[in-house]
């Protein structure tokens, strides 16, 4: 299947056939039938049960979130592709990480690949991503995330972002692009107009890019113009506020200026379309987040997303209340008819340039036994493997504690916490991969035990492992010690001193900010076991250290450092 567009710098010019479709297929929708094409539904279950229920709602697409069963997943994903009548749009989140699917190949999330930096490896990352998801039914992924990492208590941005440079983050994202979008996926730039300014989670409440007109020119400006420049199909408009463009418009703008771009025809229209010239489709960030629900009721809101310059609004609770407070709305002149043809010829235009409308289901999901044989074969897990073991990034080692010694490093307590994730299909978590490789080097490892704390003549090593990659909903970045040592006074003991003490982050980057005095830090990004096998070999000295930080560790506070 072959991308159907005119010309790489307008993502959705299609061919005179693909266009002919569009238009024949909008005009014999009902108008019911094209407000059901502006709804991208979720799908967590993999039932048929489940699809069924998706399918009495004729939405335009399906978002399918990671399971583990390969079965249950093809059955459903077959089923829903043979009960559309119009070429129904199967979306994911295809970050990487713990977000990957057990039975695909497992690369390292953005933070991860961007710690590589080598272009080279992106590039064929890309490839793998762009395969398998396609060979699992998908069409479009909702990445890459090109938010800037520049608050270090932003949990959610993390380690999604490519880092804290926008150069790199251009460079690795319109790689990524390329090469996913020559797969035959529409690649997803999110999230507009930035995030990662705030400290706040728009999965909470509103948050707010509050650079100035010029800085966000200059940094956000620049990687969405790179992005568009790039050929990319899609783009995610969050519920993020840009109150300095507001304000260079409109002075007294009061409240106005806050509103989430997903609402904003200041924002998706005026600045996105007509400023920067983006041709392609413009989807909502999820519907159900705070920083929408918080900001307007729903009745106005659904309406109001498309609007405002959204073609497609992704997620919901009750879709047939959202659907029919989006018939309300266009009866009531709060949606109007221009905006509702515009953007159902966008969402059909992204299938036809998809080549969607040319696909049968077969070819769109290959047999059970032929899809196993295009995931996780050899060459991908090998290269997932060196992408593994080139992000793993030494911060400091001021005590030189490394490499680990059974002679020096025998008796280890280890003070875990593993994290959690949002997403309910996210691989399960745990640090065993690490800790068999350490016992298999004759370590002896205990768990720690606020009973009978450890002491320097029963521990030679403390080993701290956190586990929290980027993840919505938890407000903020930090390490919880009372959690940790097992209660709040307990929390106030620190051993680093007294027993040599090494930290090792499996997720976020920046968990020196609560421990600045631990002398070894690791930053691994994610705890997927490919990545816990190829640190135990750092580790050991079997291999270096390579990574190369994409955002400062640090958090630009010199007594990290030491």
């Amino acid at each position: 299947m072959t991308i159907d567009r005119a010309s790489s710098n307008a993502p959705l010019s299609l061919s005179p056939q693909g266009r002919m479709w569009v238009e024949r297929t909008r005009d014999s929708l009902s108008v019911e039938q094209k407000i059901a094409q502006l709804f991208i539904l979720s799908s967590r279950q993999d039932t048929l049960e489940e699809v069924d229920w998706l399918a009495g709602f004729a939405p335009g697409g399906v978002h399918r979130f990671p399971t583990h069963d390969l079965e249950a997943a093809w059955s459903a994903t077959r089923a829903q592709l043979d009960r559309s009548e119009v070429p129904l749009i199967l979306s994911g989140d295809i970050e990487g990480g713990m977000l990957s699917a057990s039975f695909a190949t497992q690369i390292p999330n953005q933070m991860g690949i961007a710690a590589c930096n080598d272009l080279d490896l992106t590039e064929r990352l890309a490839h793998i991503v762009g395969k398998e998801s396609r060979a699992l039914g998908y069409s479009w992924s909702f990445t890459p995330v090109v938010d800037i990492n520049q608050a270090f208590r932003n949990a959610v941005v993390g380690t999604r972002s490519y880092g804290a440079d926008p150069e790199r983050i251009i460079n690795h994202a319109s790689t990524y692009i390329r090469v996913l979008q020559s797969e035959g996926l529409a690649a997803c730039a999110k999230h507009w107009p930035g995030d990662g300014i705030d400290d706040r989670d728009q999965h909470l409440s509103t948050s707010v890019n509050a650079l100035s007109l010029d800085d966000w020119q200059q940094s956000f400006g620049r990687i969405f113009r790179a992005m568009i420049d790039a050929g990319v199909m899609t783009i995610m408009s969050g519920h993020i506020a840009l109150p300095s463009y507001v304000r260079a418009r409109y002075p007294d703008s009061g409240r106005d200026a806050f509103t989430p771009a997903a609402v904003s025809r200041l924002l998706n229209q005026d600045l996105l379309r007509d400023e920067l010239g983006f041709r392609g489709l413009i989807v909502s960030d999820a519907t159900v987040m705070g920083g929408l629900t918080s900001w307007m009721d729903r009745a106005a809101a659904v309406p109001a997303v498309i609007e405002n310059g959204c073609d497609v609004f992704l997620f919901s609770r009750e879709p047939r209340e959202d659907m029919d407070h989006m018939l309300s709305g266009l009866r009531e002149g709060r949606l109007s008819e221009q905006r509702l043809e515009e953007a159902v010829t966008r969402i059909l235009s992204l299938k036809a340039a998809l080549g969607l409308h040319r696909a049968a289901p077969e070819d769109r999901l290959p047999p059970l036994d032929a899809l196993k044989a295009k995931l996780a074969d050899d060459d991908h897990r090998k290269t997932a493997r060196q992408a593994a073991g080139k992000s793993i990034t030494l911060v400091k080692d001021s005590q030189a504690l490394l490499p680990l010694d059974v002679q020096r490093h025998r008796r280890i307590v280890v003070i875990a916490d593993e994290g959690w994730n949002f997403v309910s299909g996210a691989a399960p978590r745990s640090f065993d991969p690490l800790l068999e490789a350490l016992k298999a080097k004759g370590h002896d490892l205990r768990f720690y035990d606020l009973e009978n704390l450890p002491t320097r003549d029963d521990c030679d090593l403390l080993l701290y492992l956190v586990g929290q990659e980027a993840t919505p909903a938890i407000s903020h970045i930090y390490l919880d010690f009372t959690k940790l040592h097992g209660g709040s006074r307990l929390a106030m003991v620190q051993f680093n001193r007294e027993i040599p003490t090494l930290l090792v982050s499996f997720g976020q980057p920046y968990y020196l900010y609560d421990a600045p005095n631990m002398s070894t830090c690791i930053n691994a990004y994610s705890a997927l076991p490919v990545v816990q096998e190829e640190l135990a070999l750092r580790l050991f000295g079997q291999q270096p250290f390579v990574g190369d930080s994409p955002v400062d560790p640090f958090c630009g506070m010199e007594q990290l450092r030491w």
